[in-house]
């Protein structure tokens, strides 16, 4: 039972060490691009197109960021949690 525990830790570890990784670089974009607004107007107000400015242009990649990082961890959830837990209930 003793070997069932370090490992359900090991799995735990590694998901609060997956998540606090992701959890910061959504953390990292969104903060720098609220520092951006509050320090750079000048720069996010260029145009970039007609009717394109780098500031909408860098808002909408911080919403397509947010889906990167989620579908990052969902496949590590799938391929590797999942598998692992799985695993781990069937001794």
């Amino acid at each position: 039972m003793d070997d069932r525990k370090k490992a359900l830790q090991s799995i735990a570890n590694d998901r609060w060490r997956v998540s606090l990784l992701l959890s910061g670089a959504m953390m990292l974009i969104y903060f720098g691009f609220i520092l951006l607004i509050a320090f750079n107007k000048p720069l996010l107000g260029s145009i970039i197109f007609p009717g394109l400015s780098l500031g909408i242009l860098l808002g909408a990649l911080v919403i397509v960021s947010a889906w990167v990082l989620i579908f990052l961890y969902v496949r590590w959830a799938n391929n590797k949690y999942d598998e692992r837990i799985n695993n781990l209930t069937r001794k």
